[in-house]
């Protein structure tokens, strides 16, 4: 089996705005620490798109990197998300995450413009060049409208700094094909499908219940990797309200409200998003009470 090589279980954090909207740094560093600490994150992801990449300045970008690797940086891999659809603003985000203590890049395909596969390519392998940090992928087609295809990872796959791939592209079989033929550590990236990930060859989950479920979500893991399959399932099964949940809507959104639920307010999502509509705020509290996290 690959190995982990960011720990088993990331969580794609939030990011806290004041009432203002600005940045809330205080409250990155609370929550953090919350996540590494109370549930068991073996790293955080920051300024990926759950952290409202693209509402975000470069400037507060760097500036909440290196708060949180001031307070959880001791004791958790911080990977920092990169990703544009402009290949060099990419390598300066990369560079400015290098220099603010990130310990690895998410680097998402690029969006919109639908480049193909050699562009593709191409851009991964810029920003993998401009820094001397290990890159993960991150292949979610629903979002950036162009899939990562299997040749083109094959060959990314050759690339030393390209180590991981966050895998919200739900094609199990590409994945186990990817999976059979290189050593990319392959993290679910798509709660759900964490244990049958793991049963082709993944290594983890990058989450976004997590945020509520990552205590229990760490100890599925852990049982499939000791191979009690029963209490793994078990576990799934308990999580899985929550795991398909936190996506009613845009995950932030639910996150956010999730965790004003339980009295860990973190602020508003910056416009374009907002609130996450009250009914569909409820109905996930209900679900997060029910789940006894």
């Amino acid at each position: 089996m690959t190995e982990p090589i960011f720990g088993r279980m990331l969580t794609a954090m939030v990011t806290p705005f004041n009432a203002d909207g600005s940045l809330d740094l205080s409250g990155a560093k609370r929550l953090a620490a919350h996540l590494v600490d109370d549930l068991t994150n073996d790293g955080l992801v920051i300024s990926g798109t759950t952290g409202e990449s693209p509402t975000t300045t470069d400037q507060e970008k760097a500036e909440l990197l290196a708060a949180v690797k001031a307070e959880v940086g001791d004791r958790a891999n911080l990977i920092a998300g990169v990703g544009t659809n402009d290949t060099a603003h990419s390598i300066e985000l990369a560079k400015q995450a290098e220099q603010a203590g990130a310990d690895a890049l998410l680097v998402v395909t690029p969006y919109y413009s639908l480049p193909p596969q050699s562009s593709i390519i191409d851009h991964f392998v810029a920003i993998a060049d401009s820094t001397s940090l290990p890159v993960v992928l991150y292949d979610i087609p629903h979002r950036s409208g162009r899939a990562i295809e299997t040749n083109s990872l094959l060959q990314l796959a050759r690339h030393p700094r390209i180590v991981a791939v966050k895998d919200a592209k739900k094609d199990l079989d590409a994945s186990g094909i990817v999976m059979s033929q290189t050593d990319l550590a392959y993290y679910a990236g798509d709660d759900a499908i964490t244990l049958p990930l793991m049963s082709l060859g993944g290594v983890g989950l990058v989450g976004t219940s997590t945020h509520f479920t990552g205590r229990i979500a760490h100890q599925m893991i852990d049982a499939f990797v000791a191979q009690d399959l029963t209490e793994a399932l078990r576990l799934h099964r308990l999580l899985l309200p929550v795991f398909t949940g936190v996506f009613a809507t845009q995950g932030c959104l639910m996150v956010k409200a999730g965790l004003a639920h339980q009295g860990m307010p973190v602020g508003h999502c910056r416009a374009p998003l907002g609130e996450a509509p009250a009914e569909l705020a409820q109905a996930f509290g209900k679900i997060l009470d029910a789940a006894e996290l």
